[in-house]
């Protein structure tokens, strides 16, 4: 199932965002054992996405021949495990965070790529910088020795208004387009899942995290 899955994925998936673009597939792993992942590899997925560090560690040596991805919330005290073994940190959420990643991959002499999570609906149940205040953070963080930003990440909220949601999408689109005229470095707009990847596509996201659709409902 996960590899008919995955191939089915991955031929919708290869046809393009709205804008003509290539867009990345990350499957989401987490509660996924090893095995799985690795038979969504073998169908053609190239990158993977944990959410939780312990999850991430557990399974690092086990799974082969996909980049890795961390897209849950970060504990400032976690990120030691990631920096170095993680190609790109999704949620870079809030100051503290963005201070602690840059200070130990300074002194690992490395530059970590990342991501600066909008909170693009405004919800108290979810981090990230406001929509507000995005384009300051950007600006800031991208001038921080030890870290790569290479674009955003966002959740939609989940709603039926769809007109809502493709609005929020486009505000997305357009700071990641300013963005991108600033900083060859910003390659990724990192928004839509299961639920609402089509979507998201279609207005501008050209990298999405999608754990159901490829390995079924959680256990």
């Amino acid at each position: 199932m996960i590899f008919e899955n995955t191939k089915n994925l991955l031929e919708e998936i290869n046809r393009g965002n709205g804008f003509g673009e290539q867009v990345t597939l990350v499957a989401a792993t987490k509660t996924r054992t090893a095995e799985e992942i690795n038979e969504a590899i073998s169908a053609g997925v190239t990158d993977i996405g944990e959410n939780r560090v312990q999850e991430f560690r557990e399974k690092y040596d086990l799974v082969h021949g996909a980049h890795r991805h961390f897209i849950g919330h970060l504990q400032t005290n976690k990120v030691k495990y990631l920096v170095g073994k993680c190609d790109l940190l999704h949620s870079l959420d809030r100051d503290e965070l963005a201070e602690a990643v840059d200070l130990l991959s300074q002194k690992k002499g490395i530059r970590m790529p990342a991501l600066v999570q909008v909170n693009i609906g405004c919800e108290e149940s979810k981090g990230g910088y406001s929509p507000e205040e995005a384009w300051e953070k950007f600006r800031v963080l991208r001038k921080r020795e030890g870290l790569k930003i290479c674009g955003f990440m966002a959740m939609l909220p989940i709603s039926d208004d769809v007109a809502l949601l493709q609005n929020l999408c486009k505000k997305m689109r357009t700071l990641f387009e300013r963005a991108r005229e600033t900083d060859e470095n910003v390659r990724y707009l990192s928004m839509g899942m299961s639920g609402d990847f089509r979507l998201c596509m279609e207005n501008g996201s050209n990298m999405v995290r999608v754990g159901t659709a490829i390995f079924g409902e959680r256990k």
